[in-house]
């Protein structure tokens, strides 16, 4: 007859393969108390704002007249320069080809909405900061963001006392850089 040792030497080894508990909430992780130091240090942050875009030509159009508004230049992903409404611009993009492509009975299904043509972002800093700066940032961001995906514009505008990019970006499908 087996005998059976129970005490000390004996234990049970069990395994759990369940998920971890919720992390500790009571400490801040290093990244959110640099946060909350930069934030009581005052320091400027910029601002990203997605404001819209256009469905039509139309829109696209009244859209670079008001970026360029006859003072500021639009600087394409391609280096160019455009001065005044953009229209060469807006017709080196093909827009209106986007526009009959999105509505092709094969593409689209009956009452969709109508799809965007391009979309709009404002990359804002506090009063006081260097627009050129500014302006080698948001090239950089654009660059980092949407070459060789997206054609986009960018327009300096330096009117009120915070500087601000404005970014259109062409919103098409696989054919965006034919």
């Amino acid at each position: 007859m087996p005998t059976h040792r129970c005490g000390p030497e004996l234990s049970f080894h069990f395994v759990s393969y369940g998920r971890a508990g919720p992390r500790r909430i009571d400490r801040l992780s290093p990244a959110q108390i640099a946060q909350i130091a930069r934030t009581v240090r005052g320091t400027p942050e910029a601002t990203v704002k997605v404001t819209g875009g256009a469905k039509s030509l139309a829109a696209a159009k009244a859209h670079f007249r008001y970026l360029a508004r006859g003072e500021f230049a639009i600087e394409t992903d391609q280096g160019e320069l455009f001065q005044g409404s953009g229209r060469q611009l807006l017709e080196n993009w093909d827009l209106e080809l986007e526009r009959t492509l999105a509505a092709a009975p094969y593409v689209s299904s009956a009452g969709r909405k109508a799809a965007k043509l391009t979309h709009h972002i404002v990359l804002s800093m506090p009063a006081g900061t260097p627009a050129k700066g500014l302006l080698e940032a948001s090239r950089a961001f654009a660059r980092e963001q949407f070459a060789l995906k997206r054609r986009y514009a960018l327009v300096l505008h330096t009117d009120q006392p915070h500087p601000h990019v404005h970014l259109v970006v062409k919103a098409c499908a696989s054919y965006c850089l034919l």
